[in-house]
């Protein structure tokens, strides 16, 4: 039984809380909470009968407490995960594991030493969807990669950002390529390799925050394969999509849905039996954008730390899709393309205004 702790009771908090407190995750109990806000921590800790806690420290001098989930904003969550291992817990920590390049460094050599684990969540990679479009790669069945597409439309309105004084600032959170897009940025690199070069463009659209509430991107990778990323929150009235699609010379599929959940297409050239029943078979509906995968995750996770195998998105992952991510908003400053790898001159992620 792996027995977890969760840091910070946010948003986010509610899905990670419901899988682990509800007795969803196999070989899994929550057992505390901890947040500066009481008031919070309590909250969850009355409704699955766990300890609370506002002071971290506290929390981690339990003996009763195996893997910490850090949900804090995550201009904090290099200090709380660094801490989390210093104490032998392993860490899974929210999207993204940090907000640059060098803390993301600082985590994983943390966890090295300590000889914990470091898991980063990207819970999409375990949608249904998305694992049927990944055996598909995989099998070859794409043949050469050509155009790879995300777009994230989704509505965060201003109540959303008020909602915490972080939300929207560049040493806390980032814009929406850091928060809403992440999962779809590191979707195109797990499907398409490694980047080459990007170059992107923001917007504050409608919206009072320090970061980009929309933005493009042009990527090009090592295979000689382009992608674009759309991504805004400035849909009205309401979320739209969070869709990927992955054309190549022998087969076209697209992922839609509020997050990557539906196959809305599936054809490839050298058709097999099962196609006809893919996309009947193999679409989830959500209630909302966190979709399903969590769950997913949460059981990968679990089965890592039971028999030590390798994470499908370890702390070195978490970085790649980190060091994308400054790529574009270094190359949204300086207005031009920027290569990879780089070391950031201009962005602004991370760092107080």
């Amino acid at each position: 039984m792996i027995r977890f702790g969760l840091l910070g009771c946010g948003r986010i908090a509610k899905r990670h809380s419901d899988l682990l407190g509800g007795n969803h995750i196999k070989g899994a109990r929550l057992v505390a909470v901890c947040d500066a806000d009481r008031a919070r921590a309590d909250a969850i800790a009355t409704k699955f009968k766990v300890s609370a806690h506002n002071d971290l420290d506290a929390m981690l001098a339990r003996d009763d407490i195996d893997a910490v989930a850090v949900l804090t904003p995550s201009g904090m969550h290099p200090q709380h995960a660094i801490a989390c291992a210093r104490a032998g817990k392993h860490v899974v920590v929210e999207k993204p594991m940090a907000l640059r390049l060098q803390d993301a460094d600082d985590m994983i050599r943390a966890c090295d030493q300590a000889g914990v684990k470091l898991f980063v969540v990207k819970q999409n990679r375990f949608n249904v969807p998305i694992v049927k479009a990944r055996e598909a790669l995989d099998a070859g069945r794409f043949g050469k990669l050509v155009l790879g597409t995300v777009r994230v439309r989704w509505c965060r309105d201003q109540a959303y950002y008020d909602q915490d004084a972080w939300r929207g600032t560049w040493a806390q959170d980032g814009g929406v390529l850091t928060n809403q897009a992440s999962h779809h940025v590191d979707m195109l690199e797990w499907f398409f390799g490694d980047v080459v070069s990007v170059h992107a463009r923001s917007i504050t659209a409608l919206v009072k925050i320090e970061t980009e509430d929309t933005a493009v991107a042009t990527l090009k990778f090592r295979s000689g394969a382009l992608g674009i990323i759309e991504a805004t929150t400035a849909a009205r009235p309401v979320d739209l999509e969070g869709s990927l699609s992955i054309l190549g010379e022998k087969g076209t599929v697209e992922v839609g849905g509020f997050a990557m959940n539906q196959i809305r297409h599936w054809r490839f050239l050298n058709e097999l039996p099962s196609d006809n029943e893919v996309i009947e078979k193999f679409s989830v509906n959500p209630p909302n954008v966190y979709g399903f995968g969590h769950q997913a995750y949460y059981q990968h996770v679990v089965e890592c730390l039971a028999d030590r195998g390798a994470a499908l998105v370890d702390g070195l992952q978490g970085r790649k899709s980190l060091e994308l991510i400054s790529a574009l908003y270094e190359s949204i400053e300086t207005g031009e393309e920027v290569s990879l790898r780089f070391m950031p001159r201009r962005s602004r992620l991370g760092v107080a205004s």
